[in-house]
C-alpha cells in the first residue's frame, strides 16, 4: 500500500494537497496521523518515516498552501531577524483555519477514525500542529511538535479547560538548534503545563533537525496511544 505515497490527492473544500498512506489490520476504521512539514520543504520528506510507522496507521502527508519555488512549499512565510523569527501572522491563521476544514472533511474521504486522530509537524510544520490542537483540542487526539514552537499569536484564541487537558502533547527539540533556539522549546513546556495538557518532553544534542533519536521517541509516543 505504500506505493501510494506516490500519488498526490487534493481536499476539494480546504484545496490541501495531499498524499496518504493508508492504514491496514485496525478493527474498524483506521487510526490516522497528519503530518506537517517545515517551511521550504515539501510532503515527500516525510514519505520513508510514513513507510515505517504502525501499519494500523492511516499516515497523511500534507503539503502547505503556500509555493515558494520549485517543490519548495510552506504555511506561512517568516523572516529571521536579530530579534527572533517574524512572521505573517494573517497567513499562519489562514494555514490554520485550512487544516481545520482539512480534518473536518478528511473522514469522507478516507476510512479514517476522527476521534483518534494525531497532526505533528516538523518546524514550521509542528508550530501549525500546535496552532490546530492548542484552538480545536476536540478535532485532535494530540499533537507533536517537532523542533518548532508554540506561537504567542495564537495563544488569545486558547480556551483552557476539560477538553484542552484531555489532548496529549509531544514536544522534541535540539539544544544547539541555530533556526528556533531551544528557547522556544522551554517556552512551549510552559505554555502546555499551564494548560494542563499532558506532554512528553524531549531534548537532543542537536541542531534544527528531525534526527533518529526525536523519531524513535516520537513513534514511541505515538504507539502508546493505541
Amino acid at each position: 500500500m505504500t506505493d501510494k505515497l506516490n500519488e498526490t490527492l487534493v481536499e476539494p473544500v480546504s484545496g490541501l494537497t495531499y498524499r496518504v498512506r493508508p492504514g491496514t489490520g485496525a478493527q474498524g476504521k483506521s487510526p490516522c496521523l497528519i503530518l506537517l512539514h517545515g517551511v521550504g520543504a515539501n510532503e515527500v520528506g516525510f514519505i520513508e518515516l510514513a513507510k515505517s510507522l504502525d501499519p494500523r496507521l492511516t499516515v497523511v502527508l500534507a503539503r502547505g498552501p503556500l509555493e515558494f519555488g520549485a517543490m519548495q512549499f510552506g504555511w506561512f512565510q517568516v523572516h529571521f531577524t536579530q530579534n527572533g523569527p517574524a512572521i505573517n501572522p494573517v497567513q499562519a491563521d489562514q494555514a490554520r483555519q485550512k487544516l481545520l476544514t482539512f480534518v473536518d472533511h478528511l473522514p469522507e474521504v478516507l476510512d479514517i477514525d476522527p476521534s483518534h486522530l494525531w497532526m505533528a509537524g516538523f518546524s514550521q510544520g509542528g508550530i501549525m500542529s500546535a496552532s490546530v490542537g492548542l484552538t480545536a483540542p476536540e478535532k485532535l487526539t494530540g499533537f507533536g511538535i517537532l523542533s518548532g514552537r508554540i506561537l504567542p499569536e495564537v495563544l488569545p484564541s486558547v480556551k483552557p479547560g476539560a477538553t484542552l487537558s484531555k489532548i496529549r502533547a509531544f514536544i522534541s527539540h535540539g539544544v544547539q538548534d541555530d533556526k528556533l533556539g531551544i528557547h522556544f522549546a522551554h517556552h512551549a513546556k510552559q505554555v502546555l503545563t499551564g494548560f494542563d495538557v499532558p506532554l512528553e518532553y524531549h531534548e537532543y544534542t542537536a541542531n534544527h533537525t528531525l534526527n533518529m533519536a526525536m523519531v524513535e521517541d516520537f513513534k514511541r509516543w505515538l504507539a502508546g496511544q493505541f
